[in-house]
């Protein structure tokens, strides 16, 4: 099982980079956790440029489309998404009928340093996955004060946190495996 985790932040030393990186201790043995490196490379979105896809769109898409799931962290700018994610993901719902994100089943975590933990972006961000076409787990994870309550194993120090973690984690590689497992019923 072969999850891509995308950070919407592209600050070095990112609490939302760090909670992903941390979640690969939470993934059982058969599963994997890349994280996609090359956000900010991704130019500004224009369906003029969409037939000429930049690299880095390139790769964004292939990396979506490789996975079984997707795990999405995301800080919380300004009440909502961070403009870099939004693109990315715009970017990658083109052209609609051939979207890599259409049925993905993805998950929405989010961490921040205020006391909301990113609630009102991961729920923006859920709303932008279903327009697109994705299998969204409806269920979100605030991390608040993320520089307080983040361990040095990016892991949420809180039981309770990183338990709910783990249920997002579980429910998202379910997801997953129960659409391995249809192609596999209707070929039978």
């Amino acid at each position: 099982m072969f999850v891509l985790a995308i950070s919407g932040s592209l600050r070095s030393g990112s609490h939302n980079t760090r909670l992903l990186e941390g979640t690969r201790q939470l993934l059982p043995a058969d599963a994997e956790l890349e994280v996609f490196s090359r956000l900010a490379e991704i130019p500004p979105y224009s369906e003029d440029a969409e037939h000429e896809m930049p690299p880095a769109v390139a790769a964004l898409k292939a990396a979506i489309a490789g996975a079984d799931a997707v795990l999405i962290a995301t800080p919380e700018y300004n009440g909502s998404i961070p403009g870099q994610l939004k693109n990315a993901l715009d970017w990658a719902s083109r052209p609609p009928a051939a979207s890599p994100l259409r049925g993905k089943p993805v998950a929405v975590v989010g961490a921040s340093t205020g006391l909301f933990g990113a609630v009102w972006a991961q729920a923006e961000l859920r709303k932008v996955l279903k327009t697109i076409g994705a299998r969204v787990v409806d269920r979100e994870l605030p991390v608040a004060q993320a520089h307080e309550t983040l361990g040095d194993d990016g892991l949420p120090r809180d039981p309770a946190a990183r338990e709910q973690l783990q249920d997002i984690l579980g429910q998202l590689l379910q997801e997953a495996q129960l659409l391995q497992a249809r192609p596999a019923a209707l070929a039978a």
